[in-house]
């Protein structure tokens, strides 16, 4: 079955220049010329990813991903005029899978949607237990749900990946390679960097769950799971 992509951008030739080169691909490609239409045919349609322009008038793409992710884990890249990192960084934080820079190469833009869509189809299996635990945090494996103390918390597809990884091998260091492979299910196109912003989110949902130690920085190597205790 062809993968439908909703192509969201403000400029005319960008629409015509992403919607060519994802059709030469097979794939099926809905438009919205500006924030407000994508919301509107996201809650009509199904779409397998979302390609977003951050810069349009009246409702920026930053937004319409904050809408999206209050019900939905769909996938979505952004495409940005600017190159600042706060930028990047500020995307990856609100629910953003990757970050493509204006002007783009629409190869490497297929290639990128590409690689998203096959780390969604080629997730890792979870194992055979469904629940995991340490401390007051568990997780569902199944239903992919995640609560501290029993206070429900809100990761994306991607987080909770990540911190399925770390669960499952408590006290053992991963390195950024190392969580991109099992997390990201070896997708080349996700620089190793991206993996600090999504555990930045993290950290700050459970905080805000009541827990301040769920994931431990190894200066210089890379990542561990916590204790999982509630903030003193």
């Amino acid at each position: 079955m062809a993968h439908s992509i909703l192509v969201v951008d403000d400029d005319p030739h960008i629409r015509d220049v992403v919607r060519f080169a994802f059709e030469k691909t097979g794939m099926t490609i809905s438009i919205a010329p500006d924030g407000k239409e994508a919301l509107r045919q996201f809650d009509r349609n199904v779409h397998d990813l979302v390609v977003l322009d951050i810069g349009m008038p009246e409702m920026d793409g930053l937004e319409v991903c904050r809408q999206i992710r209050k019900t939905s884990d769909t996938p979505i890249l952004f495409l940005s005029a600017r190159d600042e990192e706060i930028d990047r960084i500020l995307g990856l934080e609100i629910g953003g899978d990757d970050y493509v820079t204006k002007p783009f190469s629409p190869r490497e833009l297929v290639a990128r949607v590409n690689a998203i869509l096959r780390r969604t189809r080629n997730a890792p299996v979870p194992p055979a237990s469904k629940t995991m635990s340490r401390g007051g945090l568990a997780i569902d494996t199944d239903a992919h749900t995640a609560n501290f103390a029993g206070n429900s918390v809100s990761l994306t597809a991607l987080e909770f990946s990540i911190l399925r990884t770390l669960l499952a091998r408590p006290g053992f260091v991963f390195t950024r390679e190392l969580i991109l492979d099992a997390a990201y299910a070896g997708n080349i196109h996700v620089a190793d960097r991206t993996i600090d912003s999504h555990v930045r989110n993290i950290r700050a949902k459970m905080t805000a769950a009541g827990c301040d130690s769920v994931i431990e920085t190894v200066h210089g190597v890379g990542f561990r799971l916590g204790r999982c205790e509630a903030s003193r």
